[in-house]
């Protein structure tokens, strides 16, 4: 299964506490209605270090159930301990996702034979369809090409690859090593059109969450040959594409869902809420561009 064009890396709404079932079915609904190829619940974006293992799973349950085959379901399922990481792949396969996303394991700074053998074990458990996701900004470490490239040969269920490296030398180099079926996603939404520009088949967004329509458009534009247009839309919402990440994701971006009466604006400790000045600087942006009146 190829994973190619618009994946939104979703929040997750939180109400008191809890999750807010209620907020995460507007969420995918509006996300199957800006015409987005997919959902990835449960990633970074959806604060998937601060909820329960039994939370996990039914936010991937729920989010099949409201994607309701109208779009796939990338499911976030890595850790950073392989049983772990195991565990909520068999989980999510059980109730129906589409797919695997599984970040490089973080804090423990695995060697490259521990990133392949970690990998390896997943991949051997699952029948799911499973993307990599390199990020060492996070993880304080990358998915060597060679390390990709080993397991793209070794599991055919391993098929691609989330890039958030921010250098497009690497969607060359994982491009050379792998080839056209391989599937390379841009993982910086200010990085997308560079990425498809040397291969990329387009992005894991958060600034989906709140311009679903408008990211999805401008990654059909540059897949169907009209760069310009896409680089138009590229331009217009670049500030959004910046300021979504003036603090830590997800905070900006619940933020800006709760701007839009879409959420609470509730996130897990040890994420707090949005600083006051980067809230006015937020609102301003999403008012210049009109996502906001």
């Amino acid at each position: 299964m190829m994973f190619t064009g618009t994946y939104t890396a979703i929040v997750t709404p939180f109400k008191n506490g809890k999750l807010d079932v209620d907020a995460l079915e507007r969420i995918i609904k509006a996300q199957i209605k800006g015409g987005v190829d997919g959902i990835v619940p449960v990633g970074t974006t959806g604060e998937s270090p601060t909820v329960s293992y039994e939370e996990h799973v039914e936010i991937i349950k729920l989010s099949v159930k409201f994607a309701a085959g109208k779009v796939k379901v990338l499911a976030g399922t890595g850790a950073n301990s392989t049983t772990e990481a195991i565990y909520l792949t068999k989980a999510a396969e059980k109730v129906g996702a589409d797919g695997s996303l599984q970040v490089a394991p973080y804090y423990n700074k695995p060697t490259q034979e521990g990133l392949f053998q970690h990998f390896h074990a997943i991949a051997r458990a699952t029948k799911l369809p499973i993307v990599l996701y390199s990020i060492p900004g996070r993880c304080g470490i990358e998915i060597a090409v060679d390390t990709v490239n080993r397991l793209a040969h070794d599991s055919v269920n391993i098929v691609g690859i989330k890039e958030a490296g921010g250098n497009p030398d690497r969607v060359s180099q994982l491009r050379a090593a792998l080839g056209d079926k391989f599937t390379i996603l841009s993982g910086d939404d200010s990085l997308t059109l560079p990425f498809m520009s040397v291969g990329a088949h387009g992005v894991i967004s958060v600034a989906s969450n709140v311009i679903p329509r408008e990211v999805s458009q401008m990654v059909k534009a540059f897949a169907a040959g009209k760069p310009a247009l896409a680089l138009k839309y590229h331009a217009k919402f670049y500030p959004v594409f910046k300021d979504l990440f003036i603090e830590t994701n997800p905070v900006p971006a619940k933020a800006a869902l709760a701007m839009m009466g879409m959420v609470e604006e509730e996130c897990r400790l040890p994420l707090v809420p949005l600083a006051a000045a980067n809230r006015e600087k937020l609102k301003k942006t999403l008012k210049a561009v009109g996502v906001l009146k």
